[in-house]
């Protein structure tokens, strides 16, 4: 049984070495961890080097804290250190999945009508950078999603799915590949299972986002350890009108709770991305990643 609450410490290193001389550099992180109604951040302290000649935060359209900093001098290396505590919240002991909605009842009170209501929700009903509403994903949906199917029912089964279906793979997709086309070979990491079942359920109509995060990496006795623990995260969210958004992992088929620790939401990985901008020079660049999640 699972304690009621669990401090988590994050620790996260991303070191970029550049075969170059970057001359400028701008540049948006997404290195703060969401504080939200199951995720209480206790301390959290961040290191850029070199040191920034400006830096700036800002909270964007969908909640999350983002760091904005620019960098004039002349460097071959830039690296970003988090450090982190979280206090988690169980979020799934009363959860029905059969007592949900029908999934199209919730499609259905999405849809646009003129004269509506705007539900907040509807945005993540539609296509996203990185992932296209294909008939082939709705399909393969439908599997799942029978008539009269509870919402967290279908999407469970069609996380259940996934999980089987695909195999995990770092080799063979890059950051930019499209939910498509990894749906298309079946095989992918985290962030790949999660932008198809996405857009699996966004080709229903229903509303799903992408979550990015950690997992914990040092698993309680007898516990095995989850798939990509040592490496950025990436789940699913999918809203249910009773239970608001449920968070789901295809890549260790489990409900995202006490081992993930939200990092940010998007409509996809091309929003939540850990560092995006522009540089000037820099050559070719190998990019270190070191990831810890240790209960305290």
């Amino acid at each position: 049984m699972k304690d009621a609450q669990t401090l988590l410490c994050v620790s996260h290193r991303t070191t970029y070495h550049y075969s170059t001389l970057v001359e400028t550099a701008q540049h948006l992180a997404t290195i703060r961890p969401l504080a939200c109604a199951w995720q209480h951040v206790v301390a959290h302290t961040e290191r850029i080097e070199p040191a920034p000649s400006y830096l700036n935060s800002r909270i964007d359209a969908f909640g999350n804290d983002v760091l904005y900093f620019a960098l004039d001098a002349p460097h071959e290396r830039l690296q970003m250190v988090s450090e982190t505590t979280v206090q988690l919240t169980p979020r799934w002991s009363d959860l029905d999945p059969e007592a949900t909605s029908a999934w199209e009842e919730v499609a259905d009170s999405l849809r646009f009508r003129a004269g509506g209501a705007c539900h907040p929700q509807a945005e993540f009903c539609f296509a996203s950078p990185n992932i296209a509403l294909k008939p082939a994903l709705r399909d393969y949906a439908l599997r799942s999603f029978r008539p009269g199917i509870p919402i967290v029912a279908g999407a469970i089964d069609l996380m259940h799915r996934i999980h089987a279906d695909f195999d995990y793979k770092p080799s063979a997709t890059m950051f930019d590949t499209p939910a498509e086309r990894a749906f298309d070979m079946k095989s992918g990491v985290c962030q790949d299972f999660a932008q198809v079942m996405i857009g699996c359920l966004r080709a229903l109509g229903l509303p799903a986002r992408y979550v990015s995060g950690y997992l914990r990496n040092d698993p309680p006795p007898g516990q095995p350890r989850l798939i990509g623990a040592d490496a950025s995260h990436a789940w699913v969210s999918v809203h249910c009108p009773q239970s608001g958004w449920i968070d789901l992992d295809p890549t260790n088929d489990v409900l995202a709770d006490m081992d993930h620790v939200t990092l940010a939401i998007g409509r996809d990985y091309s929003d939540v991305s850990l560092l995006r901008g522009m540089i000037l020079g820099g050559g070719a660049h190998r990019v270190d990643v070191a990831v810890g999640v240790v209960a305290l």
